[in-house]
């Protein structure tokens, strides 16, 4: 069966090209002994995204109760999210996200060279639509963007992260089966021709806790996920699950 982002799971990931290491002008500087401690983290940053999104198809998923027996489980109680009104808004390739104080931009710079040659090479498709972390590399926010029907074999056009699934099924889609699931619920969010659904999944996997929120729109799966170690994720809770939960399909 397909490997839904299969590069990721190598313990040693393929060199990146250089990265775009300036954070947006809307976040406010570090100082100059943090930035110069970046590069040091660099690999770190690479191999603690890489467990965002390391999940198989072929993963039987040891879900909560609550997602196996929905009867069981009772109401989810309010979501604590922060106000994120006044962080950096970042702006990719058909989404947007909010992005954490301080968080630096590791996103990989647009190659407008592929392409152009007589020999018609293609675009080579970025591991990553949108990458930031903390100066010490410790926490990590990212996006990707995978086509629907590389998921779920379907012949029709995806319009919702429903057609991927109810929450429990999706979720032997993006949570690995190694791990534990913490929360599970859907979002609904209104838009001019309705709700779409956003599905966000928190779970703990080999020392590490991460919000994952994903959606779909137009044949496209958007997959926000927020990862940080256990030790840390107390503390930065409510930042990170605010920062997956900005995700917006656009």
């Amino acid at each position: 069966m397909a490997i839904l982002l299969h590069s990721l799971l190598s313990l040693n990931p393929p060199k990146l090209k250089s990265l775009n290491l300036h954070r947006p002008k809307s976040l406010s500087p570090l100082e100059p002994s943090a930035s110069l401690k970046v590069p040091t983290f660099r690999r770190d940053v690479v191999l603690r995204t890489a467990s965002l999104c390391f999940v198989s198809f072929v993963f039987q998923n040891p879900l909560l109760e609550s997602l196996a027996d929905p009867t069981k489980s009772a109401k989810p109680g309010r979501l604590a999210i922060a106000n994120t009104n006044s962080w950096f808004q970042y702006f990719g390739d058909g989404f947007s996200i909010r992005v954490p104080p301080q968080f630096i931009d590791f996103t990989e710079p647009e190659d407008y060279s592929a392409g152009l040659s007589l020999y018609g090479d293609k675009a080579k498709p970025k591991t990553f639509a949108a990458r930031f972390a903390s100066p010490d590399g410790s926490e990590v926010v990212s996006v990707v963007i995978r086509p629907s029907n590389s998921l779920k074999i379907t012949f029709l056009e995806a319009k919702d992260i429903s057609a991927l699934g109810s929450l429990k099924e999706a979720a032997r889609i993006f949570v690995p089966g190694a791990a534990t699931i913490y929360s599970a619920r859907t979002i609904k969010v209104k838009e001019e021709e309705g709700y779409r659904n956003y599905y966000l999944y928190e779970f703990g996997r080999d020392e590490e806790r991460i919000a994952l929120v994903a959606a779909v729109n137009r044949g496209r799966v958007f997959i926000a996920g927020a990862a940080a170690p256990e030790s840390k994720w107390k503390e930065d809770e409510l930042k990170l699950r605010s920062a997956a939960i900005s995700l917006t399909v656009l």
